[in-house]
């Protein structure tokens, strides 16, 4: 495992609420707020993660890996509606646009609105430790969502340094998580869809056969 240095922690905190989005990119941050003495809990609040299987599988690891070592989990429900209505108008928004900043706003304002009422008076997220996250957007969000309320903070640290990058996936491979190969919205899972297409078409042009077609079955009645 890549040496962790010791994590800087907030003056006077002694507790920290850590929303996180899926078992990958909340590994290393778990550990690392873990192994810095914080009393930690997690909240999954996700309701962008489609469709809802995979919403379950992304929320049962992050269980997993939490009830090993002892932390409560606050599962803030699936609520896919209010997903929804808060990026309509934005269905065609590139990755890392205003979609993107819609969907962590409303996600750090929940986390956020938990914290307040329990307590808390920090908060952090891991969604900055992903290299396919604008990590700047990321916190501009948890900075609103925490102005909202006196007396809490939005915990802002690269996860991504001093080697947080490689322990995510060096305990990804530890620990077996799932690992999904799309951000978990339905316009991302098109995008991701998109580009498989495209990659296949380059293939077969290369290869001189044409891109493989999935099998089609016929369920008209006989």
């Amino acid at each position: 495992m890549t040496k962790r240095m010791k994590l800087p922690i907030p003056a006077g905190v002694n507790r920290v609420l850590l929303h996180c989005c899926c078992a990958p990119c909340s590994g290393e941050v778990i550990e690392a707020i873990q192994a810095a003495g914080l009393d930690l809990t997690i909240i999954f609040y996700n309701p962008n993660i489609h469709p809802v299987e995979e919403y379950a599988r992304r929320k049962q690891e992050i269980i997993r890996f939490a009830e090993d070592k002892k932390i409560l989990v606050i599962d803030a429900d699936y609520d896919p509606d209010t997903w929804f209505a808060r990026v309509k108008g934005l269905e065609d928004e590139p990755e890392q646009g205003r979609r993107c900043e819609q969907c962590f706003d409303l996600r750090l304002e929940r986390t956020a609105f938990y914290a307040q009422e329990n307590g808390f008076s920090l908060f952090t997220s891991c969604l900055g430790i992903s290299r396919w996250k604008n990590m700047e957007q990321v916190n501009a969000c948890g900075h609103r969502a925490a102005a909202r309320y006196e007396g809490l903070a939005y915990w802002e640290y690269n996860w991504r340094k001093n080697g947080g990058s490689s322990r995510m996936i060096e305990i990804t491979k530890r620990e077996n998580f799932y690992q999904q190969n799309y951000c978990g919205c339905v316009f991302s899972l098109r995008n991701a869809k998109k580009r498989v297409s495209v990659r296949a078409e380059k293939e077969a042009r290369h290869s001189g056969f044409p891109p493989t077609q999935e099998a089609s079955v016929d369920k008209s009645p006989e």
